[in-house]
């Protein structure tokens, strides 16, 4: 099974696949502060059972549990088995009671009073199913906090070619979330500093990899992999694509 490395881990014998969320807190544009505000407006309570559905390494889902006090649990489904490894080892090194589960997320009927989903609406086939399908998972009085991708402002075709057409802007998706019957407790949205050290940091890890090894037999490509993620970064939805966080209820 791959290693995931962790912020300041420093595995010489890592390598470069091994090496990309090493320097990542979560997978998504998101500052600890904004976290905050977010798990705040969640209403966590003590006693209550957290799921993250496409959670990856669930770092959020291990703040939720962690911020919400005793008697709290949490799960986190994904279909990666490498990074639910990393989720697992983090909440026994914090003592944190999570389970991490290798299933797609989409598929699970399990029972939760807060639900997060934050960059897994693909798992469901977009953002429409996504949002009518989780609310048959959060129950009548429970909250979900919901992440999607929005356009900022309107995007040149190399960006929808790149990104997909199934993107539309914020009030499309205020719409969707009504339209799936739930009702918006609060909305914000990812600020570029965010979405700047989410993008560099999803290229750190492989950068400092490259740095060690540059004679490496996958250098070259890992060296191309890395530019071109950074010239499409910059050059095509910088500023462009936007990333809406939503605490619904219903």
């Amino acid at each position: 099974m791959p290693r995931v490395l962790e912020t300041g881990d420093t595995d010489e014998s890592a390598g470069p696949d091994e090496a990309l969320y090493a320097r990542m807190r979560w997978n998504m544009p998101l500052s600890p502060e904004h976290a905050g505000l977010l798990l705040d407006r969640l209403d966590l309570r003590p006693g209550q059972r957290i799921a993250d559905l496409g959670c990856g390494w669930g770092e959020l889902l291990l703040s939720a549990v962690g911020r919400a006090g005793a008697g709290t649990s949490g799960i986190g489904i994904d279909d990666d088995a490498s990074v639910l490894e990393r989720g697992r080892r983090e909440a026994l090194r914090r003592g944190l009671p999570a389970e991490f589960v290798r299933a797609d997320a989409a598929a699970w009927r399990g029972a939760a009073d807060r639900v997060l989903c934050t960059g897994a609406a693909h798992a469901f086939g977009g953002t429409g199913d996504a949002l009518r399908a989780l609310a048959d998972v959060v129950p009548p009085g429970g909250r979900l906090l919901y992440g999607d991708g929005f356009w900022s402002r309107s995007p040149a075709p190399e960006a929808v070619g790149l990104l997909g057409e199934g993107i539309g802007s914020l009030t499309d998706l205020l719409e969707a979330a009504r339209a799936a019957g739930w009702r918006v407790i609060h909305v914000s949205e990812a600020d570029q500093r965010e979405w700047d050290d989410f993008e560099s940091t999803f290229r750190a890890g492989r950068q400092e990899w490259l740095l060690d090894h540059e004679d490496h037999p996958r250098a070259a490509e890992i060296r191309e992999w890395l530019d071109g993620r950074e010239r499409e970064y910059v050059t095509v939805y910088r500023g462009i694509l936007g990333f809406a966080y939503l605490i619904l209820a219903h």
